[in-house]
C-alpha cells in the first residue's frame, strides 16, 4: 500500500529505486553522465510499474552535477536502425511519464542535454540546483534534428518567447535563463535541490488520486495522441547528420 515506512531499493544498474513514506525516489546514476540507453530506459519503465503499484507520488534525481546527457551517443552514431529504435523507445518512455497518474518531480543536479532536456520536460514540477550547468535542446547544433515528440514537450511547457531560441536555434540556459525558458519551475541551492523535490513530491502525493490524474490526462492527452499517431512516420525520418 502507499505510504510504506519502510524504504526498499532495487540494487544495481543505472537507476535506483526507493518507496519513502510513499514516494518513489529514482535516483539517476550510471557513474558516468547518465545517458539515456536501453538499460536505462528499461529501468525507468520498471520504475514507474513499481510507483504505480507501491507509491503516491515520484521523485526523479540526478547524479551530483548532472541529470543526464541524453540518448547514448555511441548509439546515436552508430547504425541509424541503432538510433531510430533508441529514439522510438525514448518516445515512448517520455510520452509515458508526461501522462503517468501520479505527481512526476524531477530534481535537476545539474546539466541536461537533448533528451535529458527532454526528461526534465516530461515531469510535472521541475526544482533545479544552482549549480554552473548547462540544459537545453542543443540537438540541432550537433545535426540531428528534434523528431516531433521533442517539438510537442517544448512547445507545451517552455515559453512562447523561448521557443524558437530552444528549439531552433538549440539555446542553452543556465538554471535562472532555464526557469526563465520554461525547463525549470524554480532553482535552489544545490544542497537543497533533492529535499526540496521530494518535499514537493509528498506534497502533490497528498493530493486526491484521482483529481490529479484526471486533471493531468485532459492537459495531456490531446499531445500525447498527437505524438503517437504521427511517431511511425516521424521516427522514419530521423537522420543524424555528418559533420562536414
Amino acid at each position: 500500500m502507499p505510504g510504506s515506512a519502510s524504504p526498499a531499493a532495487d540494487l544495481g544498474g543505472p537507476l535506483t529505486t526507493t518507496i519513502d513514506d510513499g514516494v518513489a525516489v529514482l535516483r539517476f546514476d550510471d557513474g558516468k553522465v547518465n545517458v539515456l540507453s536501453h538499460a536505462a530506459i528499461d529501468a525507468f519503465e520498471l520504475a514507474l510499474d513499481r510507483a504505480a503499484a507501491e507509491a503516491r507520488a515520484v521523485c526523479i534525481v540526478g547524479r551530483e552535477g548532472k541529470l543526464s546527457a541524453g540518448f547514448d551517443l555511441a548509439i546515436m552514431t552508430g547504425e541509424p536502425d541503432g538510433a531510430v529504435r533508441l529514439v522510438s523507445r525514448g518516445a515512448e518512455l517520455l510520452m509515458r511519464l508526461y501522462v503517468h497518474p501520479q505527481p512526476v518531480i524531477v530534481a535537476v543536479t545539474g546539466h541536461a542535454l537533448a533528451a535529458g532536456a527532454l526528461l526534465v520536460l516530461a515531469c510535472d514540477v521541475r526544482i533545479g540546483a544552482d549549480v554552473p550547468a548547462k540544459i537545453g535542446l542543443n540537438e540541432t547544433s550537433i545535426g540531428m534534428p528534434l523528431p516531433q515528440f521533442a517539438v510537442e514537450l517544448a512547445r507545451d511547457r517552455l515559453t512562447r518567447t523561448a521557443l524558437a531560441r530552444a528549439t531552433l536555434a538549440a539555446e542553452v540556459y543556465d538554471p535562472a535563463g532555464a526557469v526563465e525558458a520554461g525547463y525549470l519551475d524554480r532553482v535552489v541551492p544545490a544542497d537543497e535541490v533533492v529535499a526540496t523535490a521530494v518535499a514537493e513530491a509528498n506534497r502533490l502525493g497528498g493530493y486526491r488520486a484521482g483529481a490529479y490524474a484526471r486533471t493531468k490526462e485532459l492537459l495531456r492527452r490531446a499531445t500525447v495522441d498527437r505524438v503517437e499517431a504521427g511517431a511511425v512516420a516521424d521516427i522514419a525520418q530521423f537522420t543524424v547528420e555528418a559533420s562536414t
